[in-house]
């Protein structure tokens, strides 16, 4: 089973390669404003997730630079999303906001969602 999600896994990323989101293109400021939110924004994600990629295919269409964590590998990034996520599990979107607080937003379409309301997307 591992060997199957590993080769589904490279085609996703090999397809997702091929087939890049189309990117918006903003004006400057509005932009910097864009950038200046998503700054406190990190994605705890795997590379080869289909659930993440979908994500990431999100944020490249609506240029958002939001952080990458890389949550697989025996790490920080990893210790930190059980820790303080409360678990191990892929895409996780982190908020930090202005009062202190963090919140962690779990399922792809819940994360997309959330950046469409926020940023007013579609």
């Amino acid at each position: 089973m591992k060997a199957i999600r590993w080769i589904l896994g490279r085609i996703i990323l090999l397809l997702n390669f091929l087939i890049p989101p189309k990117t918006v293109v903003r004006d400057v400021d509005a932009q910097k404003v864009i950038n200046d939110a998503t700054a406190k924004m990190s994605l705890y994600q795997f590379h080869a997730c289909p659930f993440c990629v979908k994500v990431r295919r999100q944020l490249k269409g609506q240029a958002l630079p939001i952080e990458l964590r890389d949550a697989k590998a025996e790490g920080e990034f990893k210790a930190e999303l059980i820790r303080e996520g409360g678990r191990h599990k892929v895409p996780c979107l982190r908020i930090a906001k202005a009062d202190g607080s963090v919140e962690w937003l779990y399922q792809s379409n819940a994360i997309i969602a959330r950046l469409n309301d926020e940023f007013g997307l579609t």
